[in-house]
């Protein structure tokens, strides 16, 4: 994958099926400068919803089928695509025809990273627990309806997770969303328990309201949260909260396994060491909400 200075039309967009070449230079002009005054950020917002369109899309997608995910005009999406390679915010690639995000974003996402503290102050941390536990350490905030993974250490072992910085989880379904909702503020808790999506990741998953709400309540009173294959087959974690000085879980810090490595009794007798390291982020990090 490569920044590439030219982007393609997807079928779609001509109808015959054949690919159209062209370059960024020939993409539709700019709005004038007599444009509305209301249309500029309304056309950055697009740009911005196309953005957050491709975070979700790990393997790309095509400039129609984001077009069909914006519900935007095929030329409007094609020409937002255009402005954003040419910055370095999207990478267009040629052989598979789609679009993923750019450089420019990681290096942004490292900026923000820094600024909240996630590399230079957790990672030691974080380091600190893998050696402890021999397994990968995640460190996790709320991103509203998802949690955001900022922070990883892999264990020493072959076998990998996954959940690599930046990736969007669920919050029902595993431990680290588990404990960011268990230990939210009062009202904003509530307000998850009942709006959450409760997916069904795999047979596992908590997919009943009333059910999800009594895990809720068990995380909340014995102070870590469970994940034991209910978002992927074969993993299990434990996680808990770092709390803010009213007592909310600004983030959430977890021990990930296969389960063929641990049974669950095991990676629970981690929990002593991941509230020792979660103490003592919540004492260095920047606290949000």
């Amino acid at each position: 994958m490569s920044v590439n200075q030219t982007t393609v039309a997807d079928d779609e967009s001509t109808g015959s099926g054949q690919a159209v070449p062209a370059p960024v230079d020939a993409l539709p002009p700019e709005p004038k400068a007599s444009a509305k005054p209301a249309e500029r950020p309304d056309m950055v917002g697009k740009a911005l919803s196309l953005l957050v369109l491709l975070g979700d899309e790990p393997r790309g997608a095509s400039a129609a089928e984001i077009s069909r995910r914006a519900e935007l005009p095929f030329s409007t999406t094609y020409r937002l695509l255009g402005s954003l390679a040419r910055d370095g915010f999207v990478d267009y690639e040629p052989e598979g025809r789609r679009y993923h995000l750019g450089l420019r974003i990681f290096q942004l996402g490292q900026r923000v990273s820094n600024h909240h503290g996630f590399a230079g102050t957790s990672l030691p941390i974080l380091r600190r627990v893998t050696e402890r536990t021999g397994e990968a350490t995640i460190l996790s905030v709320r991103d509203g309806l998802h949690h955001l993974t900022v922070s990883k250490v892999d264990g020493p072992q072959i076998f990998r997770v996954t959940s690599d910085p930046g990736h969007l989880g669920s919050l029902s379904t595993t431990a680290v969303g588990k404990a960011l909702v268990a230990f939210a503020e009062d009202a904003e808790r509530e307000r998850l328990l009942s709006e959450l999506p409760l997916e069904a990741l795999t047979g596992r998953s908590i997919t009943d309201r009333d059910a999800f709400r009594k895990e809720i309540e068990e995380v909340r009173r014995r102070g870590y949260a469970v994940m034991d294959e209910e978002n992927e087959a074969g993993m299990r974690a434990v996680a808990v909260p770092l709390l803010n000085s009213q007592g909310h879980a600004f983030a959430s810090l977890a021990t990930a396994v296969p389960v063929f490595r641990l049974s669950l009794e095991e990676l629970e007798a981690h929990v002593p060491v991941l509230q020792e390291a979660a103490a003592e982020l919540a004492d260095r990090l920047p606290q949000r909400g």
